[in-house]
């Protein structure tokens, strides 16, 4: 029996096709943003930026990055009053909503190695016009926290990723 003889150059884009499919789309790393006592995977390398505190608001801080046609973004403030986080939660959550103009949408539970068990704590999906976001909300003592993707489609494999790879370590 002879060989199937294959022409180099079929062969060639043969091996580029398989190379290309198994290239990943998001590049995962872990990022452990200063400030916000959290580690976690991000596809693609954060910009950060940090907000000190004033008199009139708490410090806050973000990480940033966009992959794709996608962004992801981690945002945290500490509360100076355990009162003021199960408000600050809700607030968060909601300002997103309302940017994207999206309606009322179901909340999951969601927990997290680290995080403070909370009411106003989860995960939902929003559509807005034009636009797809998932958000989680989170706390670890005072401090608060937001995860979101957001794009023009949605990713349930990247959200769940990005969800899953939060640490709030002690």
């Amino acid at each position: 029996m002879t060989p199937l003889k294959t022409p180099p150059r079929a062969g060639l884009l043969a091996c580029l096709l398989l190379l290309g499919a198994c290239a990943p789309s998001l590049n995962w790393r872990e990022v452990r943003p200063e400030g916000s006592g959290a580690e976690l995977m991000f596809p693609c390398k954060p910009e950060q930026a940090r907000r000190p505190a004033s008199a009139q608001e708490p410090a806050m801080g973000l990480a940033v990055c966009r992959a794709g046609e996608l962004g992801f973004s981690l945002s945290w403030s500490e509360m100076p009053r355990p009162d003021m986080v199960g408000p600050a939660l809700h607030a968060m959550g909601e300002g997103l909503r309302q940017r994207l103009k999206a309606p009322e949408a179901a909340w999951q539970a969601l927990q997290l190695p680290g995080m403070t068990p909370r009411p106003e704590s989860g995960q939902q999906a929003l559509i807005g016009p034009g636009q797809k976001a998932r958000q989680a909300l989170f706390s670890r003592g005072l401090k608060v926290y937001q995860l979101v993707m957001l794009g023009p489609k949605d990713d349930e494999l990247a959200w769940q990723n990005f969800v899953a790879s939060v640490r709030l370590p002690q």
